[in-house]
């Protein structure tokens, strides 16, 4: 079965084209990993399932619903999150109030519930409490919950822009890059919450990453782009054994 699906999406910026009729099928329940050189569109790929970015032809439909010109918040409510390169967190705040921020979408009560905070509002607001806490515990964040995100080490703030995704209780999660800039011992905690997302958590993950050891090692299937275009698809060993994919990185003799 074909959960997320990316149909020939071509995306343009004036004359210059980003993807270049790309086609994904992205299956439920497994590590799904984009990758490709520099430049390559992986990113731009995100930006097009997340709703960020509009492609200018093709078609990208999760679970029966059509994304192609969704608005991030759309892509939200409809159980895709995304966890960005570029950190995207409110540093000046807490831990913990940057995940409850993250629950916005689920405070379903009016102004006047808000006010009186009896009743409706209080109850869901001590539900999405939670759950924070819950994804606080998971992400092993017990430590940190109430100090300011911008005085947290670099690979502790990555790990929390990755629980601020998942607060949204995703059912597809979009990581982009989520091991750049990290040391050997912050990628082996990092690669050790993706797998436990899918594993324990049955959260559909799709991965940009530049690391190909670890790419190798948890992805269930690999696409590879090149110049925007789609040059191979598989598993890791198809991937691994692919001529196109080979010259992409390494070149011809």
């Amino acid at each position: 079965m074909t959960y997320l699906t990316v149909s020939d999406v071509t995306l343009s910026f004036g004359g210059l084209k980003a993807l270049s009729n790309v086609t994904l099928k992205i299956q439920p329940n497994l590590i799904t990993s984009i990758i490709g050189p520099n430049g390559a569109g992986k990113t731009s790929m995100l930006n097009c399932v997340s709703g960020f970015y509009h492609p200018s032809s093709g078609e990208i439909h999760f679970g029966g619903q059509r994304l192609t010109h969704a608005s991030p918040h759309q892509v939200s409510k409809m159980g895709i999150a995304r966890a960005f390169q570029n950190l995207e967190l409110f540093r000046g705040l807490s831990v913990l109030d940057n995940l409850l921020l993250a629950r916005h979408k689920d405070l379903k009560y009016n102004f006047l519930q808000a006010v009186v905070y009896v009743g409706k509002a209080s109850r869901i607001e001590a539900e999405n409490r939670q759950y924070v806490e819950e994804v606080i515990d998971f992400m092993e964040l017990e430590p940190y919950r109430k100090r300011l995100v911008g005085n947290l080490s670099y690979g502790v703030q990555k790990r929390v822009e990755v629980a601020r995704a998942l607060t949204l209780s995703p059912k597809v999660l979009l990581l982009d890059e989520p091991m750049a800039g990290m040391n050997i011992e912050e990628k082996e905690d990092i690669v050790r919450f993706i797998m436990d997302i899918q594993n324990e958590r049955n959260i559909t993950v799709v991965l940009v990453e530049h690391d190909l050891g670890v790419v190798m090692d948890i992805s269930n299937q690999i696409y590879v782009l090149d110049f925007g275009e789609l040059i191979g698809s598989g598993t890791p060993e198809e991937v691994a054994s692919n001529p196109k994919v080979i010259e992409a990185y390494i070149g011809e003799e």
